[in-house]
């Protein structure tokens, strides 16, 4: 079938492209580590070149561009939109990019200039609106990582959110600090421990960082000290900390768009948290916001694939 669009999401640390037919139907897909933090922007259109090559595409296929290669330090920066936005301007809001033989657009992200509260995405902005396509309610939407983000969306408009860097912190933490020489493991193992540090930290989230020096005291102190254990503690608190500081039970129920341990993480800190939630992964969600950008953007190409 011939391909409509390629549909990429140019992170940090990543390239995922998925080459698209007309009805959003997936074709072939290519994933590597060539994210931004990798790249100058006079890599940009070659590494997109070679993508292209290997995909076996020419200068026909447009092309469409969430993420990070939309930032300052990116390939080109796509100006944000202002909270509160409706997702689905976002495509009106595209940017093209010069000097390649390709039509290359790159989506916007979107900031929030409020006091006290300011913040910005790229890339999630992309997520929510296939989210919100999915589920027209209102809706709180969770999407863990390194800068986890909660969104509050209601009938296709973002209407706030917020980050909070628990990957990154804990990331310096386990690696960086003190606490590393009480830690052992890759990843949390989620055991008892971490459900408790979470209960802590929801409780007492005031309490946070005399708890994390306690990993360190504990791991000298006590008899039979379990490393891992350490890695759960430090996990749970974190996650605790994130929860206790943007949701509440009573606020209802979460959209969580995560895989794998993410995932598993934050729904045993929502169990705790007694926050019922749905679960969803973020990869789906990507695509089918770009393909709806893609659609508003060149609507010819879709109809003439249609027609």
């Amino acid at each position: 079938m011939k391909p409509a669009f390629l549909a990429v999401d140019w992170g940090t640390s990543s390239f995922r492209a998925w080459m698209m037919d007309h009805a959003g139907m997936v074709l072939d897909e290519r994933v590597d580590k060539t994210g931004m933090a990798t790249l100058t922007p006079e890599l940009y259109p070659l590494v997109l070149a070679e993508h292209l090559a290997a995909f076996g595409v020419g200068a026909d296929v447009p092309v469409l561009i969430c993420g990070m290669a939309g930032a300052a330090q990116g390939w080109r920066q796509a100006p944000y939109l202002d909270t509160p936005a409706r997702l689905s301007d976002i495509a009106g809001q595209a940017i093209r990019v010069s000097g390649v033989a390709n039509d290359v657009r790159i989506l916007p992200g979107i900031a929030q200039r409020l006091a006290g509260a300011w913040d910005v995405m790229r890339g999630e902005e992309t997520i929510l609106l296939g989210a919100s396509l999915r589920s027209g309610d209102a809706m709180i939407v969770c999407l863990p990582g390194t800068h986890s983000k909660w969104a509050v969306i209601r009938e296709g408009r973002l209407e706030s959110f917020d980050t909070a860097m628990t990957g990154e912190v804990f990331g310096l933490l386990s690696q960086h600090s003190t606490l590393s020489h009480a830690l052992a493991g890759e990843s949390p193992a989620l055991g008892s421990e971490f459900e408790r540090a979470v209960a802590e930290a929801l409780a007492r989230p005031e309490r946070i960082l005399r708890k994390l020096f306690s990993i360190r005291a504990k791991s000298l102190l006590a008899d039979g000290w379990n490393a891992p254990d350490g890695l759960d503690r430090l996990s749970g608190l974190l996650i605790g900390l994130e929860i206790a500081g943007t949701r509440k039970p009573e606020d209802g129920p979460v959209m969580l768009i995560a895989s794998g341990i993410h995932r598993e993480t934050y729904a045993r800190a929502f169990a705790v948290a007694g926050i019922s939630y749905e679960a969803l992964d973020a990869e789906p969600l990507v695509r089918g916001g770009l393909y709806h950008a893609a659609c508003a953007i060149w609507p010819e190409v879709f109809d003439r694939d249609t027609g």
